[in-house]
């Protein structure tokens, strides 16, 4: 499972609004699942960039603390820049949110989890289209 970090970064969200509170619920059940070994994840450079660079302390040792149950990890390379290229020209998904799909893409997860409802829609990709077990966006499947 790869979680992008609009997913991981949920629950430090406002939990007065209705639907981040009921992902940001969905997203507790995913990492105890992790937690417990019930589910493996997988990370990448690019999550590892986008962690290091948020200003607040607390999301950063969560995620880091996420993050060291991965099994696998991908390091960014030409074949990744150029897919990440492709899925901007393709879908309109631009920057770190097409290198997170690269990323998945190449290390062939079941799952893709993220909060960000536009990248849910535009993307059409090899990962499995069965919303319901891989593209995973909070209650709006």
């Amino acid at each position: 499972m790869y979680l992008d970090s609009s997913a991981l970064n949920l629950i430090f969200d406002d939990q007065t609004q209705a639907r981040i509170y009921l992902e940001s619920s969905s997203m507790l059940l995913v990492f105890m699942l992790i937690e417990n070994g019930f589910v493996d994840i997988v990370s990448s450079d690019v999550l590892v960039f986008e962690k290091s660079h948020n200003p607040y302390d607390e999301r950063r040792l969560f995620v880091s603390l996420v993050l060291e149950k991965a099994k696998r990890f991908k390091s960014s390379d030409d074949k990744t820049l150029e897919r990440a290229e492709l899925i901007e020209q393709e879908y309109g998904i631009k920057g770190m949110d097409a290198l997170h799909l690269a990323c998945a893409e190449q290390l062939q997860v079941d799952a893709f989890i993220t909060c960000d409802d536009k990248m849910n829609k535009k993307y059409q990709g090899i990962l499995p289209r069965d919303k319901s077990s891989y593209l995973y966006n909070g209650l709006s499947t």
